[in-house]
Formats: C-alpha cells, sequence, structure tokens
C-alpha cells in the first residue's frame, strides 16, 4: 500500500501494549485499528479507547482488520506471532527482545525476507531524537576515537512487578528486558560487540532470573565497555530515569551512559560533549557544551515510522536483524555469566 493511512493493530495490552496503542494514535500516517488480547483487561481497555477488540491474533487476521502488526506480547509468544504475520504478508514489528532463540529467530528472518514482508525490532530508543544527534557527533570525530564506554541502569522494580509469574521466569529479568534497550544503543553508536565477560546475582529477590549483572564487553573498533545493570537499586542512574521519554518515571540530571574517546567524551543522555579544544592533555582546561536536539516522543516517531514502512516508503529503522543482534549479546551475557567463559556473540 502506499499513501494511504496505516491501519495497525497492536498485540497485547499489557503496559508496553497500551503505551503503544497510545503512540500509534497520534502518529503521523497511522490509524489503530485493534487491540488483540485474550484477557477481560484487555478487552475493557479497548473498549475504554473505543477501538476494535479481538481475543486472538488469528482471528484479527480473519478479519483484515490491519495493515501492519505490532507484537507487545509475552517474548516467548513473538516467534509464533511473528510467523502468523508473516503468512498474513503483514508487515510486523516485535517489541524486545524480538525472539528468545537466535536460530528459530534466524530461520524466520530469512522467511520473511523470502516472502518480502518487513519485520521491524521495538527498540524504540533508536527512535529518540537524541540518539540520533548522538551518532551524528561520534560519526563526525567529535570524541575522536572510541575508548572506553560506560553504562550504568540501575532501579528498583516494585515487589509487585513480579507478582506476574512470567516475569520470574527464564527469558525475563532486567538482562532481557531492560539491558537489552542499552545493548542496541551501545552497538548503534560504538559498533559490533565482539567479546562478552559476564557475572549475575539474583540474592535479592531469589526469582530464576537474576536481579544484578556485571558485564565487560569488547567492541570490534578495539574499545572496551563496562555495564551494570540491576532492578533491586534505588539510584538516579537509567535511561528510564534521565532520558525524560516516558512521564511514569521520576526524571533526574545524571548521565547513564558515558562514551570516551581521544579527542573528548559525550555523556547521554545530557548530550554533554567534553573537550579540551585539541590539547589532548590533563594539564589542560576541560569545557562542555551541550548538544542541540529534539525531544520528540521516540514511541510515537516508532509507530510513524512504522507505517511508512507498511506503505512502502520506508525500511525499518530498527531492522529484525540488529534485534537479533542485541538478542545475541544478551544471550551471550547469560552465557557468560553462567559458564564463566568469555563469549563471541557476533551472529
Amino acid at each position: 500500500m502506499t499513501n494511504e493511512i496505516a491501519r495497525i493493530a497492536v498485540v497485547g495490552a499489557g503496559l508496553i501494549g497500551q503505551r503503544h496503542c497510545r503512540a500509534v494514535q497520534i502518529a503521523d500516517g497511522a490509524t489503530l485499528s485493534a487491540v488483540v488480547d485474550p484477557s477481560d483487561e484487555g478487552r475493557a481497555f479497548a473498549d475504554s479507547i473505543g477501538v476494535t477488540w479481538f481475543a486472538e491474533l488469528s482471528d484479527m487476521i480473519a478479519a483484515g482488520a490491519a495493515d501492519g502488526v505490532l507484537l507487545a506480547t509475552p517474548n516467548t509468544l513473538h516467534a509464533a506471532g511473528a510467523n502468523m504475520c508473516i503468512d498474513a504478508a503483514l508487515p510486523v514489528l516485535i517489541e524486545k527482545p524480538i525472539f528468545t532463540d537466535i536460530a528459530e529467530g534466524r530461520d524466520i528472518l530469512q522467511r520473511a525476507d523470502a516472502k518480502g514482508v518487513p519485520v521491524a525490532a521495538g527498540h524504540h530508543r533508536r527512535h529518540n531524537p537524541l540518539i540520533a544527534r548522538a551518532k551524528q557527533s561520534i560519526d563526525d570525530g567529535d570524541i575522536g576515537q572510541i575508548v572506553s564506554v560506560q553504562c550504568s541502569t540501575w532501579f528498583m522494580k516494585p515487589d509487585y512487578y513480579y507478582d506476574v509469574d512470567w516475569r520470574r521466569r527464564k527469558g525475563a529479568g532486567p538482562i532481557y528486558l531492560n539491558l537489552i534497550h542499552d545493548i542496541d544503543l551501545l552497538q548503534f553508536l560504538c559498533g559490533p560487540i565482539t567479546e562478552v565477560r559476564a557475572i549475575e546475582s539474583n540474592a535479592v529477590r531469589n526469582n530464576e532470573v537474576e536481579d544484578t549483572a556485571v558485564v565487560l564487553l569488547r567492541f570490534e573498533n578495539g574499545a572496551l565497555g563496562t555495564v551494570n545493570v540491576s532492578d533491586t537499586i534505588v539510584a538516579p542512574i537509567s535511561w528510564e530515569l534521565t532520558a525524560r521519554e516516558n512521564p511514569a518515571y521520576p526524571a533526574t540530571n545524571e548521565a547513564c551512559y558515558w562514551i570516551g574517546g581521544t579527542n573528548g567524551s559525550l555523556s547521554l543522555p545530557q548530550l554533554g560533549l567534553w573537550t579540551d579544544n585539541g590539547a589532548q592533555s590533563w594539564w589542560q582546561p576541560i569545557s562542555q557544551v551541550k548538544l542541540i536536539h529534539g525531544f520528540d516522543d521516540p514511541l510515537v516517531r516508532q509507530a510513524a515510522q512504522f507505517a511508512k514502512v507498511i506503505r512502502g516508503t520506508a525500511t525499518p529503522v530498527v531492522t529484525g536483524k540488529d534485534g537479533l543482534a542485541a538478542l545475541s549479546v544478551i544471550n551471550a551475557v547469560k552465557e557468560a555469566a553462567q559458564t564463566g567463559q568469555v563469549v563471541d556473540p557476533r551472529l
């Protein structure tokens, strides 16, 4: 389809699914045509926003109610949902992590390519204007050769968050549900990750999934990185609490990423560029400038871009392969933590 409003169905009416629904409703070139969720709560939500409700994805597809699908279901259901969309020739945007199994995900993406069905990954932070500006600054050489990266993602999830059973099981936890966004951004900004070392702990909640992990990374360009993630720490340093993407989170002014290079360093999400005017000496004064960027809602921008993909006027900003690459690093983090070995995550 071209030059039309893209009808998008959102599958899954949980916390993130509801946010996607509201984003689609206000995105340029898109309309929310259906909500798919088997629960009474899902039906009530669809009724509350005046949108057609379906219990099952197959019912929605049979009704021809959408031109594209946004999958916001639990991780373990992504593969089945993606396959149904591909069979129906419906472009699909899949929330992170895109799949739970690398080999299965690779097969699904190959089948989508063979059928000419676009698959996008729901790493919405890439649609944030500040990320585009950071990438431009790095590519322009503002910080020189990237040497080292620091990433902190500390936050406190309330106990009731884990009342939902699947969040306590394998495939959930802060590594899969939260850190995967950070990994996607680090690879986008700094290049492919080639080595992973990690340790993890579940000492606070004792769930099947981890509470905390510390990760060492080596990038293809030779840069090194450290990543520290925990959902059991009251702290001001995570993307959610610093980037002001979601008004549900109380914002702070702290940095959660530092990208350091031979000519300068960049803090995110503030986009503070620190340089010493080319002196490259710790004896010389150092100063900061704030790079200018827009403040558009990344979820709305993602929905609008997906509408273009559906209409055939654009390709995904974050491809299915990008999503699989981020998942591969996350799997490597889990493997490295369990085995104590160095893991190569490249597909």
